[in-house]
């Protein structure tokens, strides 16, 4: 590799956004969530792609039909340069930031990010525990309806695909 190769390798790693340790730390955070929500029958699917080209790190639905969608940040310059992130409160009835345990929370409290609207979870890889809840924001029945559809069409493909991968280029649609 060339020293310029090299030099531009180290600044990509060094990149906030680009940080090798953060893949396992979110993924770590998913996993508590998940466990947090299966605890108290809310089952979610990561990775759930949105009609609006957005895609939901945690997408699930409880035991009443609602929807909620939790978005991961596990570095601070990451969740500051977030503004995507009210995109995702028009395909949900509950939203929460999902966090590891050490990352400054602060942020999460000004009007920027909307305390009125979005719960907070802190998770590592065992458990989670809900710090703020999320207050509801119930959708449109026809909304919500289309949405629960999306979700669970996409969580069958899923599980058809990894019993056979075979079906992998069928049916993409409009879901992941």
């Amino acid at each position: 590799m060339s020293e310029s190769a090299a030099l531009a390798r180290s600044s990509e790693l060094s990149s906030p956004t680009l940080d090798p340790t953060a893949i396992p730390v979110a993924r770590d955070v998913c996993r508590g969530i998940m466990r947090l929500f299966a605890r108290n029958d809310i089952w979610c699917l990561p990775e759930m792609p949105l009609r609006n080209g957005r895609r939901a790190d945690l997408m699930g639905v409880d035991a009443k039909g609602r929807v909620v969608i939790v978005e991961v940040k596990v570095q601070r310059g990451d969740l500051l340069g977030d503004g995507k992130w009210p995109d995702y409160l028009d395909h949900c009835d509950r939203f929460f930031w999902g966090v590891p345990p050490g990352l400054d929370r602060g942020p999460l409290d000004s009007e920027d990010y909307r305390p009125d609207c979005c719960g907070v979870i802190v998770a590592d890889g065992y458990d989670a525990e809900i710090v703020r809840p999320a207050p509801l924001h119930p959708l449109a029945a026809a909304r919500r309806k289309v949405e629960i559809e999306r979700l669970s069409r996409a969580a069958l493909r899923r599980l058809t695909v990894a019993a056979d991968p075979e079906c992998a280029p069928w049916g993409t649609g409009d879901i992941a």
